[in-house]
C-alpha cells in the first residue's frame, strides 16, 4: 500500500513538473517583434502563443484551422514594438444573431 502511495506521489509530482516547464516554454509576444508574431502564426498555421503575463491564445493563419463551425476574427496582441500588433487570427463559434 505505501508502495502504492509513493509511486503516486512521484507520478504527480513529474506531472507537475512537466506541465510547468511545457508553460515555461511558451512563446510570448511580448518578447518579440511584431514582425516575428505575425511569421510565427503565418509558418506554423496555428500555434498557442502568450501574450503578457499568465494569458495566452490560440492564433491561427486562416480558417483551415478551425472547426466547420468556426470563424475567424482578426487577432491583435501586445508586442515588444507594438502595442497592438495584428498576428492573425482567433477561431470563434459562429453564431446566429437574430435581430427582431
Amino acid at each position: 500500500m505505501r508502495t502504492h502511495m509513493i509511486a503516486g506521489g512521484v507520478l504527480a509530482g513529474l506531472l507537475f513538473a512537466a506541465s510547468a516547464a511545457h508553460a515555461q516554454n511558451r512563446q510570448n509576444t511580448v518578447n518579440m517583434s511584431c514582425a516575428q508574431a505575425q511569421s510565427i502564426v503565418t509558418r506554423s498555421g496555428a500555434i498557442v502563443l502568450g501574450t503578457g503575463g499568465q494569458t495566452f491564445d490560440r492564433f491561427v493563419s486562416s480558417r483551415a484551422y478551425c472547426t466547420p463551425s468556426e470563424i475567424t476574427k482578426s487577432a491583435w496582441v501586445p508586442t515588444a514594438d507594438v502595442a497592438q500588433c495584428f498576428i492573425g487570427f482567433r477561431c470563434e463559434e459562429y453564431s446566429h444573431d437574430i435581430i427582431r
